[in-house]
């Protein structure tokens, strides 16, 4: 089994007990880590490799909650325009012709940029789901991946669900384990209800919990109400979703009791502020959430709603937003928005292992340059990461002790290619 020590360097690892620790070290062995702590001679003259950490300071990887990788070819195609319009007047009719070819190339292309800004794992929401686990299985990344179902047309409804089931049960825990899956009615605006209890039920079967979109919007809000007559959390709780293992995407409009309701169910939620705010969403309740008990962690959603992935600005944004909003400067510390990015976006997706530089914990950690003028005086490395940070400032990535990007270059995917070939679909989509 192979041992790496990083030496040197600050390490930030979510830890309560010890966060942040000055001239460290940290040693892998195979896909784990075996030892964070204060430098030690002995861990560097038994490692196969020994990795130079001055300058740099280490953290767990982002964990990305909530997103759809191939919609990257359409970054930039439709923007300024609100939710409704934006899908089903732009995304949705463009969608509809992506072949297999395209959710190959746009998640290669989104796969890149989240590696060379700090993200490690992510959660992927989409069709032609194969494309997508193969692109994650050949770059090295972790992912949770689910095959978004629309429940219309009705006619097309059996199919698509043992679409979904079948992708479940060939990927949730391939490669290496770095794949998981879950199941997604892809909202309740979109899913007639008997649709949305058949998903639950075969999430139920599997053993595989739930993911979907609520509240992103208050006209989805008031459309519930019409049709339902309840609002969306109700309605989902009513069809059985939130008995399942649940993670919601967006919750931006929430009353106090539906909030009271995801904490009762331990349903998580996956805050998505930059996109909420292109398509202005609204701001989702996230002090009154972590006061109650959700586990909030964050996600860009699309490139073509984001319009990057980020999670370093997703991170600021939650600082940041929710202060400003609230006029309270401690209602995200920024302590909770980079724990959102990391360790509670691990827990969202039921990884246990992951997001915390800890000895049994998997070797998913990021380097930054913080030799930089934006890092300096040194004083608190977290508050510099929250609000100076950047994911340009990443230089290396690992997961599962594999390295995905050494001194910003990427190892296990040809960058030059795949923009190259992203922009052949979009030209071709386009033409």
């Amino acid at each position: 089994m192979k041992k790496t020590v990083v030496w040197g360097g600050v390490f930030v690892t979510m830890d309560e007990e010890r966060p942040v620790i000055h001239d460290g070290a940290m040693l892998i062995e195979g896909d784990k880590i075996a030892y964070v702590g204060a430098r030690d001679e002995a861990l560097k003259a038994s490692a196969d490799e020994t990795v130079n950490g001055a300058g740099r300071c280490f953290l767990p990887g982002f964990v990305n909650t909530h997103g759809h990788a191939a919609m990257s070819l359409l970054r930039g195609y439709a923007d300024d325009l609100n939710l409704q319009v934006w899908l089903e007047e732009k995304m949705w009719p463009m969608e509809n012709r992506f072949t297999h070819e395209d959710v190959r190339c746009g998640t290669l292309l989104s796969i890149a940029e989240m590696i060379r800004s700090g993200t490690t794992c992510f959660v992927d929401m989409y069709d032609k789901m194969d494309e997508v686990a193969g692109a994650v299985e050949a770059t090295g990344m972790r992912a949770c991946l689910t095959r978004g179902i629309i429940g219309f047309p009705a006619e097309m409804q059996e199919a698509k669900l043992k679409e979904a089931v079948e992708f479940a049960r060939n990927w949730h825990g391939a490669a290496g384990g770095r794949i998981t899956a879950m199941m997604s009615p892809h909202s309740p605006y979109t899913c007639p209800p008997d649709f949305i209890e058949k998903v639950v039920q075969a999430s139920a079967d599997l053993g595989l919990p739930v993911h979907t979109h609520m509240s992103e919007t208050a006209a989805e809000v008031e459309l519930n109400v019409r049709e339902y007559g309840a609002r969306p959390g109700f309605h989902l709780n009513r069809l059985g979703v939130f008995d399942r293992p649940c993670l919601i995407a967006h919750g931006v409009h929430l009353t106090d009791e539906e909030i009271a309701l995801l904490a009762e169910k331990d349903v998580r939620v996956s805050h998505n502020p930059g996109s909420n705010l292109k398509l202005a969403s609204g701001v989702a309740r996230v002090p009154d959430l972590l006061r109650a008990g959700v586990l909030v962690s964050l996600g860009t959603d699309s490139s073509a709603s984001n319009n990057n992935l980020d999670m370093f600005e997703e991170v600021r944004l939650a600082a940041l937003l929710h202060k400003g909003v609230s006029g309270d400067p401690t209602a995200v510390p920024a302590w909770e928005a980079l724990k959102m990015g990391t360790l509670s976006g691990a827990l969202s997706i039921w990884l246990a292992n992951v997001g915390k530089l800890a000895p049994g914990y998997k070797a998913d950690f990021i380097a930054v340059d913080i030799d930089q003028p934006h890092y300096y005086p040194q004083t608190d490395i977290v508050s510099h990461l929250v609000y100076s940070g950047s994911g340009q400032d990443v230089t290396d990535v690992c997961v599962d002790g594999r390295w995905l990007m050494r001194g910003r270059e990427l190892m296990t995917i040809d960058m030059e290619r795949v923009m190259r070939d992203a922009q052949r679909c979009l030209d071709r989509l386009t033409g």
